[in-house]
């Protein structure tokens, strides 16, 4: 699903169980400060939860060493931070 996808379905699901019609505008500028507030959020450290869905937080990967798959030549691969995602438990129990 894409952003587009997305926004059709949320105004469909708003107007069918909410009786409420949203714009796409709104909708559009409502995802897009979700973007920018958890992206700010994560950058100072603080983890992001998303109530029913689950919980983003930063973790760092240590440096490792891999392998060039067309050459099979080791590789050094450098540490970085990444973002994980922990599902919630009501999430994890609705898609299994």
């Amino acid at each position: 699903m894409n952003k587009s996808q997305l926004v059709d379905a949320i105004i469909a699901k708003m107007k069918g169980t909410h009786d409420r019609i949203v714009s796409k505008t709104d909708v559009n500028a409502y995802l897009d400060c979700l973007e920018s507030v958890a992206t700010a959020e994560l950058k100072s450290g603080s983890e992001v939860a998303l109530v029913g869905l689950g919980k983003l937080k930063v973790a760092q990967k240590a440096a490792r060493t891999g392998r060039n798959p067309k050459t099979g030549a080791a590789i050094d691969i450098p540490a970085k931070t990444v973002v994980k995602f922990t599902p919630a438990k009501a999430l994890a129990d609705a898609i299994n």
